[in-house]
Formats: C-alpha cells, structure tokens, sequence
C-alpha cells in the first residue's frame, strides 16, 4: 500500500511558477512509476507527466513539455512537479497517483491517488 499526499498549489499568475510536492508512505515508494495528473472542471482527468521508478525515464503531456519537470528524492519518499511559465489553461486539480508497474506512461494503470491539490493560474 502506497499513501500520497500532495501539497504546494496555489493561487498564481501567469507566467508565474509553482513547485507541486507528493509524499508517499510506504516502505517500496522508490520502486513505484509516479505520475502526476490534473483534472480542469467539466474536464476528464488528464495525464500531465510521469517518472519510472527504476532509469528515472520521464514522460510528459505535449501541452506542458518543456514548461513542467518531474522529479523525485527516493530519501525523502517525495516527487516533484516543477511548473514553469504558468498559463491559465494549467488551472485544475493536480493529482498524484502511484503504479506498482514501474512504468509511468500516460496508459499506465495507477491504484493508488492522493487527494489533489488546487492550482489557479490567473491572466
């Protein structure tokens, strides 16, 4: 079992930056894809980046490559979102999720979601 919990959303404009945090319990965490994910309102859920647990390989949605950066510290169970040149499109609930399969692809399937954070990006 895998807990998450994310923090770090807020209230920016645009341009502005935001640095989202993920905390995972859990005993195996470095062994887990982590994916973040943001959901708009009236909007599915959309993969926005993800980090394998095993050669660091990181996988992004084209509408954030080059602005947003996936990282994760194994020492301290945490992965990061770093979110550059903010729009307000960017504006949603971000969701951390974690997969037991080591790859974290937007296809990948992810069972375990912490309980979001809010992100508002104003113009």
């Amino acid at each position: 079992q895998v807990q998450l919990v994310e923090s770090g959303g807020g209230l920016v404009q645009a341009g502005d930056s935001l640095r989202l945090s993920c905390a995972a319990s859990g005993r195996t965490f470095s062994r887990y894809a982590m994916g973040w994910f943001r959901q708009a309102p009236g909007e599915e859920r959309e993969f926005v980046a993800g980090i394998n647990w095993n050669d660091r390989s990181t996988y992004y949605a084209d509408s954030v490559k080059g602005r947003f950066t996936i990282s994760r510290d194994g020492a301290k169970n945490t992965v990061y979102l770093q979110m550059n040149s903010l729009k307000p499109e960017d504006t949603a609930v971000y969701y951390c999720a974690a997969s037991s399969t080591g790859v974290a692809g937007p296809g990948t399937f992810y069972p375990y979601w912490g309980q979001g954070t809010q992100v508002t990006v104003s113009s």
